[in-house]
């Protein structure tokens, strides 16, 4: 007799409830499962079998997908015409999770009740914020989590950038701050992690005779919810926990949104455009969200652990800053920089990442190589014309006054001076020294 579907899936998770509410040995899995139904079917056996085939260890952070296994085991039975009348009542599922192996030192939350009490929240908002049923897509613009705004790229399409508010944006750094902080990226990584920054980004280049730079096309939007729902798995956490927690860090953009982005001009930024707004539609981590810099790192440890392999294969250093990939060599790199090319873009296409053409570039010594804008041909250096300028201003400041100096209105010039000069100095501790020397001259009293 064939078992309708509704009836199967309610009996597949009251047994999955069953297997879970005790030992994970097959006596008792069993004896468990007949007092739930009130009998002991033949077939109760081999699925009870089937599940500890599939889950060796009492998957108790994963009921889900426990009862998917019971689900299949009971269809494969059913195609089989081994299954038995179906009951006539399901008894209701009652699931109650704990934390899986956790790889990292991540804080406990085996329910959602435990997590709506670690970020501080009510249950009701915990439900709000992680908008599981989509309602940010379809919400007014008042009682929506994000404000969206566009920003202009020269020569691409416009940058989105989706701000969380307050309430939102809060919880977001308690998940930064209480979960993300405990889980390392690759060594490869140098943005946005404590004691990683550009600048050792460009420093794993200087003084190389070929500096090759590549950079990913949509970081942030290219990164779906499906990879971050794997990271919190990863932690430890369990399926409904890991879904809510995802749910408050990725976000889909709702269709006026999109319908209200300037356009681009051009045929390629329009293409690009297109393939942005694909990405987007769907839920991604949002540019503006605190959480995002340091999940888009962990969603590409597979990216930087392959890359890092092809570096080694080609006699080269490798490392990343966000939406930047660069690598550096010997000569030989220069040969091989048409195979190092197609590797990247195919290694980057495997992973869910698209290489942006217009950003690809090579540079010897023989020219000036940047990394994230930093000259790193002999050692780490701002660009001659940046320093100079910033010269130019300083001697102009401590010659004629700040007022002189300050064309451009900077309401607190000696600030904005001081920014620049470290800047400087943590590029080339000699230069920077000089130039606090002028500061020094100037009188700023006027």
């Amino acid at each position: 007799m064939s078992w309708p579907g509704p009836t199967r899936t309610g009996v597949a998770r009251a047994l999955a409830a069953a297997f879970l509410a005790g030992e994970w040995e097959r006596a008792a899995m069993a004896g468990r499962a007949a007092e739930l139904l009130g009998r002991r079917p033949r077939w109760l056996g081999v699925v009870v079998d089937d599940v500890r085939i599939a889950h060796p260890a009492r998957p108790a952070d994963a009921p889900r997908a426990l009862a998917a296994t019971v689900d299949r085991s009971l269809r494969g039975l059913d195609a089989a015409d081994r299954l038995s009348r179906p009951p006539r009542r399901v008894p209701a599922a009652r699931f109650v999770t704990a934390m899986g192996p956790a790889r990292w030192p991540v804080p406990a939350a085996p329910t959602t009740a435990d997590l709506a009490a670690l970020l501080d929240l009510h249950p009701g908002e915990l439900a709000w914020l992680a908008d599981r049923r989509s309602l940010e897509r379809s919400a007014g613009p008042h009682l929506r989590n994000y404000r969206y705004r566009w920003r202009a790229r020269p020569g691409g399409p416009p940058r989105l950038i989706e701000q969380p508010k307050v309430l939102l944006k809060e919880t977001q750094r308690r998940i930064l701050h209480g979960i993300l902080d405990a889980i390392p990226p690759h060594e490869a990584a140098h943005g946005f992690r404590r004691g990683h920054s550009a600048v050792t980004h460009a420093r794993r280049h200087t003084a190389q005779d070929v500096v090759l730079r590549f950079d990913l096309e949509d970081f942030f939007a290219s990164i779906a919810a499906g990879r971050v729902y794997g990271i919190f798995r990863t932690a430890g956490y369990p399926e409904g926990v890991a879904h809510h927690l995802t749910g408050l860090v990725t976000n889909a953009l709702p269709p006026d949104e999109w319908a209200a982005a300037p356009r681009p001009s051009t045929p390629a930024a329009l293409q690009a455009h297109a393939r942005m707004g694909r990405l987007v539609a769907a839920p991604h981590l949002p540019q503006g969200a605190p959480t995002s810099p340091a999940l888009a790192n962990l969603c590409a440890y597979r990216l930087d652990c392959r890359l890092a392999g092809l570096a080694d294969a080609f006699g080269a250093a490798y490392s990343r800053y966000a939406d930047d990939l660069a690598f550096s060599g010997g000569r030989e790199l220069n040969a091989g920089a048409p195979a190092l090319r197609r590797a990247v873009g195919a290694i980057a296409a495997g992973e869910g990442f698209r290489l942006n053409p217009r950003k690809t570039t090579l540079a010897t010594r023989a020219g000036r190589q940047r990394v994230c804008g930093i000259v790193v041909n002999a050692r780490t250096n701002a660009p001659r014309g940046e320093y100079d300028r910033l010269r130019a201003a300083l001697h102009e400041a401590a010659t004629h006054g700040p007022g002189a100096a300050n064309r451009a209105g900077v309401p607190d010039l000696r600030a904005h001076l001081l920014g620049r000069i470290a800047w400087v100095e943590a590029l080339n501790p000699a230069r920077g020294a000089r130039l606090r020397r002028t500061l020094g001259t100037i009188d700023w009293s006027e």
